[in-house]
């Protein structure tokens, strides 16, 4: 039988601590199990901090394509369930075959050109077009080397009437107006192919809804164009004692005649712009 020496450790368990050794090496090996405990939980916080970042990081670039401070105000909203039905109900028209507008990188492209600190204007839409190569994500705008739709046709010719130098513009990408604080918003980020309204009710309008009520509760003297009766319906969303409200028919062949024409809404926006300090925007497009 083994017999224990005094500093040696016993035969049978080579890894274990010599219950025998001097006080001060006791104390010793105590201040370092403290220190290696201390060291794995800074290295513990500081892995579920980069886990952390890297997951914001993951959530804003590869999941979501949305706009860094716009990321900040709606990033809880992706979370909610309206939001994860919405993702079940594009995962399966995608699965099922089905032709969507915009192209994914688009969804997002109006608060990737106009971030929420920036916005002066908004304008805003109804659902995205739905035919092929148009739509790209803001609202009455489509991509260069596309036809214009009637109503863009009717906003043009509006333009031409209130500002007389307005050249009739080559293409109908509006990014340039983005690009210089209008939020081109459409209530509905997405459409079926040839199917217009198709994606109404699914859960756009409920983030949509959250985007205007942010702008309007954390933001002042924003300029909101709403044309049509849809866009209408938004208004009591914004704050009319901080914000300013112009409403008229809305620019479709079937309603300009009734008010779209001569709402001077363009003038007027930046004769807004102008009384607060505010750089006025430059309509045409280049």
């Amino acid at each position: 039988m083994a017999t224990k020496t005094k500093g040696i450790p016993h035969p049978q368990y080579p890894n274990t601590i010599n219950v025998t050794a001097e006080p001060n090496t006791i104390a010793a090996i105590i201040n370092l199990m403290k220190l290696g405990i201390i060291l794995l939980s800074v290295k513990f916080v500081a892995n579920i901090r980069l886990f952390k970042r890297l997951t914001n990081i993951y959530q804003r670039n590869m999941s979501v394509q949305l706009e860094e401070s716009w990321w900040e105000v709606l990033k809880d909203e992706f979370e909610k369930d309206y939001m994860k039905n919405l993702r079940v109900f594009l995962q399966q028209a995608k699965s099922g075959g089905r032709t969507l507008y915009p192209a994914g990188k688009f969804i997002f492209n109006a608060f990737e050109h106009t971030p929420f600190k920036k916005v002066k204007v908004v304008i805003l839409g109804q659902d995205p077009y739905h035919g092929p190569n148009q739509a790209h994500g803001l609202s009455f705008s489509v991509q260069k080397g596309v036809a214009f739709p009637p109503s863009l046709q009717n906003i043009f010719k509006e333009l031409q009437a209130e500002f007389k130098d307005f050249k009739y513009p080559p293409h109908g990408e509006l990014t340039q107006w983005a690009d210089q604080g209008v939020l081109l918003l459409n209530a509905t980020l997405t459409v079926e192919a040839n199917n217009a309204g198709s994606h109404q009710k699914q859960g756009w309008e409920t983030f949509t809804d959250k985007v205007i009520r942010s702008l309007s509760d954390e933001r002042s003297g924003i300029i909101f164009l709403l044309w049509g009766k849809y866009a209408q319906a938004k208004a009591d969303l914004i704050d009319k004692n901080k914000h300013h409200v112009l409403m008229s028919a809305h620019p479709s062949p079937f309603s300009a005649h009734t008010g779209f024409f001569g709402n001077d809404h363009f003038k007027k926006t930046n004769e807004i712009l102008k009384s607060n300090g505010e750089k006025e925007i430059d309509w045409e497009v280049y």
